[in-house]
């Protein structure tokens, strides 16, 4: 293949995860657009951090840690954290001279000859001794399924396709999901709403106390158990629980944060329980999270009979060539930035032991 360009690593993603590894790349001694290249398939910087919705204000983030070599100061918590952060990775972009190449679609990632791996891409193939897979989960926001979905005749959106609360004014809306995403977006909605209704398939569990670091630890070590055995990766807020601030009780206290059990069935105008209960809605707000974005490494077959990719620390268990950064235990900001380090330590053990072909 002609158009085939040859560098020791490429890094997919330039959200907080890549540009921790690409960070680390460059201070071992690599050179970006000589041995190694960022590909970004987004618009501009800035990550999954671009594309969340204008109330979501700097000051509301949880667990924003700064990337590394660089600190995130005097950020104004009333102005909306896609444009603080965005900001941000542009200026950290520029001053580290990443070079990252965007929008850049990463299409497969394939076997090659020589021991490389060929990224087949929007802007040609590229092919690599090794890779650092950082594509995080925004781009596959996961849709339940229940029955009767498809007669509903309001509106059903995601997540992923949050546009603040304004735009619910006046009307009925049912949230579905018990993370920290389903809780923010009903305590917004409900001054603008006719009424709001909160189903989880299980129970919230609610933390009180500070989470320190020991807690911190103890809940990463029980999502990494799972993706050393090949299990799809749990969120880390699946295991910690949801901090009890002072919104969360006054929303418990005003009743907006009154969890009702799953539905059975979506109707046309609502939806039901077997109990004979029915709600009427205009909208449901389907804040079920995420799944790793990593189907274009399918032609690997890496995945698990478990359903996940099994891991040995940041690379994958079937192929020492291949970080996944930002994936199970190291899907938080700080994780992204302790797993770039490992896995950029890992790639040049495994480079100085494997000689480029001749």
């Amino acid at each position: 293949m002609n158009n085939t360009r040859e560098v020791e690593v490429v890094v997919i993603g330039a959200g907080q995860a890549g540009l921790a590894g690409a960070y680390h790349l460059r201070r071992s001694g690599y050179e970006p657009g000589r041995d190694f290249v960022v590909l970004d398939h987004s618009p501009g910087p800035g990550g999954a951090w671009q594309f969340r919705w204008p109330s979501l204000t700097y000051g509301k983030v949880h667990g924003m840690h700064a990337l590394p070599g660089m600190e995130l100061t005097d950020a104004d918590p009333e102005r909306p954290s896609a444009e603080v952060i965005r900001e941000y990775f542009d200026r950290y972009e520029r001053t580290f001279d990443l070079r990252v190449r965007r929008p850049v679609d990463v299409r497969a990632v394939r076997e090659g000859t020589g021991g490389r791996l060929l990224v087949e891409t929007s802007d040609g193939v590229w092919s690599t001794r090794a890779l650092i897979n950082a594509t995080g989960t925004w781009d596959r926001p996961f849709w339940p399924r229940y029955p009767g979905q498809e007669t509903f005749r309001g509106r059903q959106l995601h997540t992923a396709q949050y546009p603040g609360p304004e735009e619910f004014a006046g009307q009925r809306v049912v949230v579905v999901g018990g993370g920290a995403s389903g809780t923010q977006h009903l305590l917004e909605i409900a001054s603008y709403a006719a009424a709001t209704t909160w189903v989880t398939r299980r129970p919230p569990v609610f933390r009180e106390g500070p989470f320190d670091e020991g807690a911190g630890r103890a809940a990463v070590a029980l999502v990494e158990e799972r993706v050393r055995q090949g299990l799809p990766p749990r969120s880390v807020v699946s295991v910690t629980g949801l901090p009890l601030n002072d919104a969360i009780r006054q929303g418990i206290e005003d009743g907006v944060l009154d969890r009702q059990p799953m539905f059975d069935r979506i109707t046309p105008t609502g939806v039901d329980w077997e109990d004979g209960r029915h709600i009427d809605a205009d909208v449901i707000l389907w804040a079920t999270g995420f799944r790793a974005a990593i189907d274009h490494l399918a032609p690997l077959r890496l995945r698990a009979p478990g359903g996940g990719i099994r891991m040995e620390g940041t690379h994958a268990a079937a192929d020492p060539r291949i970080h996944l950064v930002g994936y199970g235990p190291s899907a938080s900001t700080i994780g992204a930035n302790r797993a770039g380090r490992a896995a950029v330590r890992d790639i040049r053990r495994l480079l100085e032991r494997e000689p480029a072909a001749a």
